[in-house]
């Protein structure tokens, strides 16, 4: 078992997100108690090296996995959630 962390930003971002949504983000987050056995992430690229992603609809999760503890860093629409 994993432990789940969200950053400040990650709080921020589930804040904004619509209700329907923001309960679909508690399930991957439960999921991803459960990491490396997650169904759905996907590693990221460049400078989003050592990150993963998962989808929920047109939002996504971005998650960095360090040990047992997995810190998630963003939750955003898809168009905005890799401008970092």
């Amino acid at each position: 078992m994993a432990k789940v962390v969200f950053t400040a930003e990650a709080k921020r971002g589930l804040a904004d997100v619509p209700m329907a949504i923001r309960l679909r983000c508690y399930d991957v987050v439960e999921r991803l108690g459960n990491w490396p056995n997650v169904s759905g992430a996907k590693p990221l690229r460049k400078e989003l090296k050592g990150h993963f992603r998962i989808r929920t609809g047109d939002y996504r999760i971005v998650f960095r996995p360090e040990g047992s503890v997995v810190w998630i860093v963003g939750i955003d629409n898809r168009k905005d959630v890799y401008e970092r």
